[in-house]
């Protein structure tokens, strides 16, 4: 296996390198480089094509953060977005940060503010809300052992360091966490368990760390390795399914099952054509997982293909949707999101009319729009998938670029993409037994006269951006409405009642 920062075996060439990231052998920046970290401008531009607006929110300069990579942006209870950036802040190692929906930016909190970095350093992959309304996360190096922490912070900025990963259980965790039904964490590590392979381990609130499978713990890494970028997901069985990049019976990445006790199955081996290195996160719409390959496909105007978009089923069967072309977009690292339109949202690492990465709108079929093409000065090289905040505009983050005097290519964007989408409320969680607590994110919610979980009414409390409610007597599995002075919010998913 590989150390912090150095390129995995078996990656396919590009034509670009880059400041930061595993692809092209990329290194995060060092600590010299993160040293000369420089500027303070902050630029806004808009543009608008196929009835969408792209607007550049936020410039890192490196005193307010740098580098967010595998970060997906997270909405909290006070409607603001939150996120993490891989280097630059007080102290060079990486910040948490708040974005206001119109773009204002707070550094809440720089790692390695303490001795010998035992709060961690370089948090890859941003923060999870919890259903306590805190904000969980990991660090990819520091703490005891100098391969990573596992925290929890306040959305005023409040860190406390819950657990200091040791090799043996997880080492480089890069993933975003995902919350079970159980209250407990799950994720992935790139590195460390039994064979340094990577790991999926589970994690209570107070720290408590269980290993409950060590990659290229079979033959040849048959069963997939260095899991990274893309957080599990939560199947609607209570399984979790994720990806690793390299591993499988051609080195090019698997599909994978593992129950929360730790059950794993090998779902599908890739193999170029169907696509090669999947990264990102995977979703579940209906009876499939949709998601994205960073490599393979049909198209050769990559190297080693431009990557795909599939589907797979729970058995393992993947249909190819999609094969980028470079003018659409090269390198899917980030995964997909599904939109209040039912369409697929996401990004490309590269191509588009800059070479500097794209967003992009699919339907469940695959046919692909490109809704933006970055040119540096916006950003280049988005690592992280997209969020669609409640007011119903995708927000993401660029890895690289931007206006600012970072060297040798910017620091990194924050950024938001219209496409004319209504409001909603967003559900934690999404499935429950009657009784069970709910939180229901959005905003102009303090005017709510009822909130009904499929049609049967609840009693509940409510601030302009958050609702607390519990799952009603009678309730059935469907979407939940509630009802404001300014019209009815529906949620983006259908609350299932267990």
């Amino acid at each position: 296996m590989t150390s912090f920062g150095e390129q995995p075996a078996g990656h396919y060439n590009k034509s670009k390198v880059r400041q930061s990231g595993y692809l092209a052998g990329e290194n995060p920046p060092t600590l010299v480089q993160i040293g000369l970290l420089l500027g303070v401008a902050l630029l806004t531009l808009a543009s608008s094509a196929f009835g969408q607006t792209f607007t550049d929110l936020v410039n890192f300069n490196g005193t307010n953060g740098a580098n967010p990579f595998y970060l997906p942006l997270v909405q909290a209870g006070d409607g603001n977005l939150y996120g993490t950036t891989a280097s630059g802040g007080a102290f060079g190692s990486g910040s948490v940060f708040r974005l206001t929906p119109s773009g204002t930016l707070t550094t809440l909190y720089s790692f390695c503010s303490v001795a010998a970095c035992a709060d961690g350093s370089f948090p890859l992959g941003g923060l999870v809300l919890a259903t306590d309304g805190n904000l969980y996360g990991t660090t990819a190096d520091g703490g005891a052992s100098s391969v990573g922490t596992f925290y929890r912070i306040t959305t005023a900025g409040k860190l406390t360091t819950l657990h200091s990963f040791i090799s043996s259980e997880a080492a480089l965790p890069e993933s975003a966490l995902v919350q079970a039904a159980n209250g407990n964490f799950y994720g992935t590590s790139f590195e460390g368990g039994a064979v340094n392979g990577g790991t999926v381990y589970e994690v209570t609130r107070t720290g408590t760390v269980v290993t409950r499978y060590s990659f290229c713990s079979q033959s040849h890494c048959s069963d997939g390795a260095d899991p990274a970028g893309g957080a599990l997901a939560l199947g609607n069985d209570g399984s979790f399914y994720g990806v690793t990049p390299f591993g499988g019976d051609s080195n090019l990445g698997v599909v994978f099952r593992i129950t929360p006790t730790g059950v794993f199955t090998k779902l599908h081996d890739f193999s170029s054509t169907d696509g090669a290195q999947p990264w990102g996160t995977l979703i579940q719409i209906g009876s499939f997982f949709y998601g994205t390959a960073a490599a393979g496909g049909a198209s050769s105007a990559c190297a080693g293909g431009c990557g795909t978009i599939f589907k797979v089923s729970t058995t393992g069967v993947v249909t190819t949707l999609h094969s980028f072309i470079l003018t659409d977009g090269e390198s899917p690292v980030a995964g997909l999101i599904q939109g209040t339109d039912g369409n697929l949202y996401g990004t490309t690492l590269f191509g588009g009319s800059g070479n500097d990465g794209t967003i992009f709108k699919s339907t469940l079929s695959g046919t692909v729009t490109s809704l933006h093409s970055f040119s540096g000065t916006d950003g280049e090289d988005p690592y992280s998938a997209l969020v669609q905040h409640t007011n119903g505009t995708f927000y993401g983050a660029t890895n690289g670029g931007g206006m600012t005097s970072c060297v040798p290519s910017g620091c990194g964007t924050l950024f938001s993409e219209s496409v004319g989408m209504g409001a909603f409320v967003r559900l934690l969680p999404t499935s429950g037994k009657v009784g069970s607590s709910v939180l229901i994110l959005g905003t102009g919610l303090k005017s709510a006269t009822s909130v009904a979980f499929n049609g049967t009414a609840a009693v509940f409390t409510a601030t302009n951006t958050e609702i607390k409610t519990t799952v009603p007597t009678g309730a059935t599995s469907g979407r939940v409405t509630v009802v404001t002075s300014s019209g009815t919010l529906t949620s983006n998913v259908n609350f299932v009642v267990k």
